[in-house]
């Protein structure tokens, strides 16, 4: 089963999570997440929305941090996980300190510092500064 998977309707999506369906549909509206539609137009969340729901969840009712904070904290997990992928791609001899401190990062965010994809619904530009050898 692929994380990207869409699995579960709002109803059951809801009780996993313990959010009322509205706040999933408004979380939607604000672009935390971009559930697949069936022919029907059902909302169908993949375990990838359930754990990015999760994190919002957590960033909203225990960080009390705002929509437009999360927002902010989806965008740098978003960046920081791309720079863990380009770090890994590129085989570099210093990732294993930098990348413990990006967990730290992804942590502090309460998102999963072991996730390697970028999480869908949210656009992100990552600039890398790359010095020449």
């Amino acid at each position: 089963m692929r994380e990207s998977e869409p699995l579960y309707v709002i109803s059951v999506a809801s009780r996993l999570l313990q959010l009322h369906p509205q706040t999933l549909r408004k979380y939607e509206r604000e672009g935390f997440v971009a559930p697949s539609r069936t022919t029907g137009n059902l909302r169908l969340y993949s375990s990838q929305d359930i754990d990015r729901l999760r994190q919002v969840k957590t960033l909203v009712e225990e960080r009390g941090i705002n929509l437009a904070g999360v927002q902010l904290a989806l965008q740098l997990t978003g960046e920081i996980r791309a720079l863990q992928s380009e770090l890994r791609a590129n085989g570099r001899d210093d990732y294993s300190a930098i990348a413990g401190a990006l967990d730290e990062l992804l942590t502090m965010m309460d998102a999963s510092p072991d996730a390697d994809d970028q999480p869908r619904g949210v656009a992100i530009e990552v600039k890398v500064n790359r010095k020449s050898r």
